[in-house]
């Protein structure tokens, strides 16, 4: 299969990578450090009118394909991963809202996102429930024309920096998933407030954290599509989001290796660099073949993504191997610089710290080898 680019979304692509390079790249390893949400790189990426990518131009997106989004965040990923993780919910969001919303909920939010002025973010784990999301302790009840939300969720990315939050709660306990919805809520809204924000090992400048909610008065129209349906949303979605943590994992790994690559080239050891030892040209070779493999698993879900054909199997093989890779390749990276792989002068041991992640999150790896295998038995 030909999954080059095409020159419009190749020049997107090319695009993007130099404002990776200029823009985020340089400040990656202090926004790590000062755990700062990359509010103003976020702001120049608006600029470049990528923030609706996927999303239909009738509300302002470029409505581009998945093979535009692994190239779009390949990029992103190489020069801070922060950002990146962002923009990867923040399209979901919208795909979400998109598919599923009322043409009342499109027209009121879409054109927000899809300008960058205001971010979106999903929320589905408690305490209780990540992968079980039947689990689930977070409720919304009626209350005429409004739902009361009461309940914590954890782990939201981009938590108190977004704006428009998507969030799964039961409005039918008894249905177990099958009676869990989707509801738009705004921050601002009463009864809605932010708690923990969790110390990670990486991705400091995404904010992971918790969402509370005490007696919120949502109005039902924020409802996303009909209640009972996250469960089946969340699957769609889970899908395309797959895609995109993957190629995160991808960028990554890409600017892993072209460290470890330059770097082997210039440290020289017994009088020689020492790229040219057999053991070190084998890990500089391994951690290729995954990259270009992840890569090309990548584009092929996004492929079938963009011509509608089912992609679960694709999107979770993808996701799974990509970041696998990335962990390992980040590894090798550290290894290969030695004792300065370390330390934090150099950017490998922040790439390796920032792979782990996306092993866990979007489903973890162990999950999607129980969604491939599903999909293999039938």
């Amino acid at each position: 299969m030909d999954y080059e680019l095409d020159d419009e979304v190749r020049m997107i692509q090319e695009s993007i990578a130099e404002f990776s390079k200029k823009e985020l790249a340089p400040n990656a390893a202090d926004i790590d450090e000062n755990h700062e949400f990359p509010r103003k790189a976020w702001k120049k990426l608006c600029k470049l009118d990528c923030m609706g990518l996927l999303t239909s131009e009738e509300y302002g997106g470029m409505e581009y394909g998945y093979d535009a989004m692994v190239a779009v965040m390949e990029e992103l990923s190489k020069g801070c991963v922060a950002t990146a993780g962002t923009y990867c919910v923040h399209l979901t969001t919208q795909f979400m809202i998109q598919k599923f919303g009322s043409d009342d909920i499109k027209e009121r939010f879409l054109p927000q996102m899809t300008s960058g002025k205001k971010i979106g973010a999903i929320s589905i784990s408690e305490p209780q429930a990540g992968s079980d999301i039947a689990a689930m302790d977070s409720t919304a009840t009626t209350d005429g024309d409004n739902y009361v939300l009461n309940g914590n969720k954890i782990f939201v990315t981009t938590a108190g920096e977004a704006d428009i939050y998507l969030i799964m709660v039961k409005t039918n306990p008894e249905l177990k998933h099958k009676g869990i919805s989707t509801i738009i809520v705004e921050k601002g809204t009463e009864g809605f407030k932010f708690g923990k924000i969790e110390n990670k090992m990486g991705y400091n400048g995404s904010p992971t954290g918790e969402l509370i909610f005490s007696n919120c008065v949502v109005p039902k129209e924020n409802l996303l599509g009909e209640e009972g349906q996250a469960f089946v949303m969340l699957m769609e979605a889970l899908d395309r989001g797959r895609i995109s943590v993957g190629t995160i994992g991808l960028g990554i790994a890409q600017a892993a290796y072209e460290a470890a690559l330059a770097h082997t080239k210039e440290r020289e050891q017994f009088g020689r660099p020492i790229s040219k030892f057999q053991g070190i040209q084998w890990m500089l070779a391994d951690m290729a073949i995954k990259i270009s493999a992840s890569r090309l698993m990548l584009y092929k879900a996004a492929d079938l993504a963009n011509k509608g054909k089912p992609f679960t199997t694709e999107a979770s093989m993808a996701k799974c191997f990509a970041t696998d890779a990335a962990m390992e390749v980040t590894t090798d990276a550290v290894q290969l610089f030695g004792g300065y792989g370390y330390v934090k002068e150099y950017p490998v041991e922040r790439y390796m710290r920032e792979a782990k992640i996306f092993q866990i999150v979007e489903g973890t790896n162990q999950i999607q080898r129980n969604i491939i295998a599903r999909e293999l038995l039938g």
